[in-house]
């Protein structure tokens, strides 16, 4: 075959070539630049929108994040079962049917119980939530039964799914103190958010939890989403949050009754931390932390109202 020849007319010189590079080369720069800066973008706006890891927070969106809902004390290091697909689920069918008894409480004349339903409301109506909290040495046998009332709580299907972790000793008191401070920093400054932060600063609160180190006692409530029997299978623990929610209500009240004080805390993302330090399993994740002890004697506490019984109920 014989090759075609373009006409000389046709050919395209060397020097315009390079007139015409020198034309597009800015433009082909531009576009260049233009490319790498959307790719870049992308990327970055992928960070921001994928799920982080538990305790992880701070690419969620601040209009859609609610750290005290969607991130409550989650904790990475918990073992998720699948009752369908896991065997290890103990079977209903294994466990040994219960005993009813007769059940017959103390009865009261109608003027008894109106007087110790209000010396009662009394009582806890002084209850207050006390940072202050004195060094003063608490005898443990008061505490122990105030957890004693505590696991008097009803539990879905009777599992009791709680474990109160009671720690007194100092070197572990201002480990929690430093993981806790470590955390709620980051909470303050990223995680809440500007108003969440503005609603706590009339109550004068802040990252710095000193009473972790000066409490005789941290009391560490641990709810157990699943629970182990002896022969190592798990059990199923119904509403176990609610369960041990009601359990920390009745342990609030038990201390009240004994002039103890304490503040209820919820350190967001410590759990997982703080399961690992207390070497609890990790079928167990925590809900809640109280520091207990006697008011200090300079203590003080916001002046604040409760709400009037017209507000907080309905007759039907």
């Amino acid at each position: 075959m014989q090759r075609k020849h373009l006409p000389p007319d046709r050919l395209v010189s060397p020097s315009a070539v390079m007139a015409l590079l020198t034309v597009f080369t800015p433009v082909l720069a531009v576009v260049l630049c233009f490319l790498i800066g959307f790719m870049l973008l992308r990327s970055r706006d992928k960070e921001t929108t994928s799920p982080t890891s538990p305790g992880k927070t701070e690419g969620a969106p601040k209009a859609d994040f609610r750290p005290w809902v969607d991130q409550d004390l989650q904790d990475d290091t918990e073992i998720k079962g699948n009752e369908e697909d896991d065997g290890d689920w103990v079977d209903s069918n294994e466990e040994e049917e219960v005993l009813h008894v007769p059940y017959s409480p103390p009865a009261y004349p109608e003027g008894t119980m109106l007087e110790r339903s209000k010396d009662f409301y009394t009582l806890m109506n002084q209850r207050r939530s006390v940072r202050f909290i004195s060094p003063e040495p608490v005898p443990r046998e008061v505490v122990n039964n105030a957890i004693l009332t505590a696991g008097t709580a009803p539990s879905g299907a009777h599992t009791e799914p709680w474990t109160f972790v009671v720690v007194s000793d100092p070197g572990t008191k201002h480990q929690i103190r430093r993981i806790v401070e470590e955390e709620e920093e980051v909470n303050y400054r990223q995680r809440m958010g500007d108003k969440w932060v503005n609603d706590l600063s009339r109550l004068r609160t802040n990252w710095i939890k000193e009473y972790l180190d000066v409490a005789p006692y941290l009391i560490l409530v641990f709810k157990q989403v699943y629970g182990i029997l002896p022969n190592g299978k798990k059990k199923t623990h119904y509403y176990n949050e609610i369960s041990v929610s009601i359990s920390c209500g009745l342990l609030l009240a038990a201390l009240q009754n004994v002039g103890l004080v304490t503040v209820t805390t919820t350190p967001l993302n410590c759990g997982p931390q703080l399961r690992l330090l207390l070497k609890r399993p990790a079928n167990e994740k925590l809900l809640m932390l109280l520091p207990v002890g006697y008011p200090a004697r300079d203590a003080t506490v916001p002046d604040l109202k409760r709400k009037p019984l017209d507000d907080i109920i309905v007759h039907i």
